[in-house]
């Protein structure tokens, strides 16, 4: 199917769009995939706040230039999948690692986190990371936990005379009943 020059412009706008609305992208071959499996791998995508489009390689590489990112020349040969990351980047990554897991023709050719390229390698361990949301609750209990510490080790001392007070108080208490 032959584009027209205002339709290539405006595939490189969306381009332009989807790149700097995106904290990360991934690319991959997909040589010999159904439709189906596609619209599979989106609707996943999806799930996770991500996009997932085919892209025309001349025009996107014309997209990274107005984006002012950089890449390999062979990273835009061939067929060309990409998934942008609106949300979050290692939800992406696994959805496109078990994507590519066991297929001959399906590879992972790499991606960008923000500007900073990634090696095929480097997507995948995107992908052995944890959500978002985990990575935040470990976070927030690292930051937590000597506030914690702090609070219970001043709290301590009162406790303790607390105790104290009560253990007496039960003591000259049970005579009087008796």
């Amino acid at each position: 199917m032959a584009f027209t020059k205002k339709h290539k412009k405006e595939l490189v706008v969306d381009y332009t769009e989807w790149i700097k609305n995106s904290q990360a992208m991934y690319l991959a071959s997909y040589s010999g995939v159904t439709m189906k499996a596609i619209d599979s791998l989106r609707a996943k995508a999806r799930e996770n706040g991500s996009e997932v489009h085919v892209v025309k390689n001349t025009l996107f590489s014309l997209a990274m230039k107005n984006a002012g990112i950089e890449h390999a020349p062979d990273l835009l040969e061939g067929t060309t999948l990409i998934g942008f990351a609106l949300q979050d980047p290692p939800s992406l990554a696994k959805v496109f690692a078990d994507f590519t897991r066991g297929s001959e023709t399906v590879k992972i050719k790499g991606g960008f986190l923000g500007t900073q390229n990634l090696s095929p390698v480097e997507v995948k361990a995107m992908a052995n990371l944890p959500p978002l949301p985990v990575m935040q609750a470990i976070l927030l209990g690292t930051i937590l936990a000597p506030a914690s510490k702090l609070v219970r080790t001043l709290v301590e001392p009162a406790r303790s005379l607390a105790a104290v007070i009560q253990a007496y108080s039960e003591k000259n208490a049970a005579p009087a009943a008796n």
